[in-house]
């Protein structure tokens, strides 16, 4: 299909299409040439006032005011580490070994019964057996050494920078080192820790279990 472009155009040009024809292009570069719009923040702080928010002014390029409202707020993207001086445990292991000093000395009915009602000699009777089996079990798994080799009651000096969580000060603690004091106590490390491996599914919540003879 063929256009006839000369059916588009006037044929001639009067005043009236001058004037059209000037504002579309005066309209046209002012479109183009009109700078955009930007948010400009400023977030200098105001020296008479002590509130640890920046105040914020702002403006677009026209120095014209904008609602605030419709500037979506900053938000702070800061990573909060927490750290922690306290360090959590796993019960597993401490449930575990008290099932253990059941099983072999039979210690939690031992804590668990009144004793009041027994005579020294009875008491002494079954302090003997949960001794037995407390040692057997401790024995067994774990390796322990003692922390100090003095003997007990025996005079010992602490010098400046001893371990402290190795020695615990008692009595009258005052000044700074070195201390010399009684040995009261040679103390306990563990050298190593030899628990059985637990099976999948293991409930070490049950230290004893319940018994029904049939």
């Amino acid at each position: 299909m063929n256009f006839d472009l000369t059916l588009q155009l006037p044929a001639t040009f009067d005043l009236a299409h001058i004037t059209l024809a000037g504002i579309a292009v005066i309209l046209f570069f002012a479109f183009l040439l009109k700078p955009s719009k930007r948010i400009l923040v400023d977030t200098e702080m105001d020296d008479s006032t002590t509130n640890d928010t920046p105040s914020i002014e702002v403006t677009d390029t026209d120095d014209n005011k904008i609602d605030s409202t419709a500037v979506p707020a900053v938000k702070e993207s800061s990573t909060v580490k927490e750290s922690s001086t306290i360090k959590q445990s796993s019960p597993e292991s401490a449930l575990q070994f008290l099932g253990l000093l059941q099983q072999e000395a039979r210690l939690i009915d031992f804590v668990q019964e009144e004793i009041g009602v027994y005579s020294d000699e009875e008491v002494g009777a079954a302090a003997r057996v949960v001794h037995e089996g407390s040692k057997k079990a401790i024995n067994e798994y774990f390796t322990l050494s003692p922390i100090r080799s003095e003997d007990e009651e025996s005079r010992v000096t602490l010098a400046e920078g001893f371990n402290a969580s190795e020695v615990r000060l008692t009595g009258n603690v005052v000044g700074a080192a070195p201390f010399t004091g009684t040995l009261i106590h040679r103390g306990w490390r563990a050298e190593a820790v030899n628990l059985p491996k637990l099976s999948a599914g293991h409930d070490t919540t049950i230290v004893a279990a319940a018994e029904v003879e049939l």
